[in-house]
């Protein structure tokens, strides 16, 4: 298996559950249906900072060089993320808060396969919160947070391309890429699980209406 063929295999045995992340839904979902401008921003300055913070956790105890080296650049990648998404703000700041479900389950991982498997499961989830954060501000007339939005999606999907290569190198046969795939699997299947409790909560129904 090569990073191309993992990254489609996740995704295509997950796509039910990215196709519903990918609604109109999930901005509902994240910010209990508070859709303002302030509420919908500091959502994705938290869960940038979320992001950051999971790097920082691999970083110290990471023995594999070239994925370490990997969370190092990811992790200021996402400070810059959420340093661009607080600039935004009038107070400039978010609290890290609780950690989220996908988070609490990335910092979990301890090996560098489970980790850039978790990667790779955490940049799909992503595109899709990405996406809707787009086509948020594109609905507000707010041309220049949609364009930030949009360079935060496409530098999340390259970070996911990054870890799918990597896995190329750690892995050491199908084993490893059967459990990095588990992962990144669990951590899509976390997300969406999320995702569909805050909408029960809200009396809302994740399936799509057909």
């Amino acid at each position: 298996m090569d990073a191309a063929q993992f990254q489609e295999t996740v995704e295509e045995s997950n796509a039910v559950e990215l196709e519903r992340l990918g609604s109109s839904k999930l901005l509902v979902a994240l910010t209990d249906a508070t859709l303002t401008e302030e509420t919908v921003l500091r959502t994705a300055a938290g869960s940038e900072r979320a992001a950051m913070e999971t790097l920082e956790t691999w970083i110290d105890d990471e023995d594999h060089d070239d994925a370490r080296e990997f969370f190092v650049a990811s992790r200021d990648q996402e400070r810059e993320h959420y340093d661009r998404i607080t600039a935004m703000l009038e107070d400039g700041e978010v609290d890290a808060g609780s950690v989220d479900p996908m988070h609490e389950r990335l910092r979990s991982l301890e090996t560098p396969t489970a980790r850039l498997g978790g990667l790779v499961g955490r940049a799909l989830v992503s595109d899709r919160t990405h996406l809707q954060l787009v086509g948020f501000f594109v609905n507000e007339g707010d041309e220049q947070r949609a364009d930030c939005f949009r360079e935060l999606r496409t530098e999340t999907a390259t970070q996911g391309d990054r870890a799918a290569e990597l896995l190329a190198d750690v892995c050491a046969g199908n084993e490893d890429w059967d459990r990095a795939r588990t992962v990144a699997e669990d951590v899509i299947d976390v997300a969406y699980d999320a995702y569909a409790d805050s909408l029960d909560e809200l009396g809302l129904d994740p399936k799509p209406i057909c």
